[in-house]
């Protein structure tokens, strides 16, 4: 979010259907992706301006889903995001399936940390490899998951691509 703030974007952060104070229950993802839709079309309607989706670990997951499809997106950002299954204390492992991916040809940045106990660097390697151009993954080494003492580097990650996609975008437009 200060990431994306710095260059003088707006930012919507909000919780999940069923996550804080939202209302509803959580859809293992299914309804999640509308939120994220709605959410969208919120920004759209306020501001009028060109969207960048980012998204952190389930956010990520689901979110990507609907920015990919979502001509408006130009660029989508996945924080943390899951290639393992990732376990709730209450419930079974939840699975995100990933592969809508293999059909996003917008500009996407992938951060994880070097030791992200659900984004292992190989698999998450794997992924990345897989994806239509243009695409980046950044490791961020000795960050975990919730990236804890690498927050700066995390900013930094971002800010870099942001400004690089912002520049080529520019040229191409020249």
């Amino acid at each position: 979010m200060k990431a994306l703030n710095s260059f003088g974007f707006p930012v919507l952060r909000f919780n999940f259907r069923g996550a804080g104070l939202s209302q509803g229950e959580h859809d293992q993802g299914n309804g999640e992706v509308d939120d994220v839709r709605t959410a969208l079309d919120w920004l759209d309607n306020e501001y009028h301006l060109p969207l960048l989706f980012a998204g952190f670990s389930f956010g990520a997951a689901v979110g990507l889903r609907a920015a990919c499809a979502d001509v408006r997106v130009r660029a989508a950002i996945g924080v943390g995001t899951p290639v393992v299954p990732v376990a709730e204390a209450t419930e079974e492992p939840r699975v995100y399936a990933l592969d809508f991916l293999q059909n996003c040809a917008k500009p996407k940045l992938f951060v994880s940390g070097a030791r992200d106990q659900f984004g292992p660097r190989a698999k998450l390697e794997a992924l990345v490899a897989s994806l239509p151009e243009p695409k980046k993954l950044v490791l961020i080494e000795g960050a975990d998951h919730f990236f804890e003492g690498r927050l700066r580097e995390l900013r930094e990650a971002i800010e870099a691509w942001v400004k690089s996609a912002l520049s080529s975008q520019h040229s191409a437009l020249s």
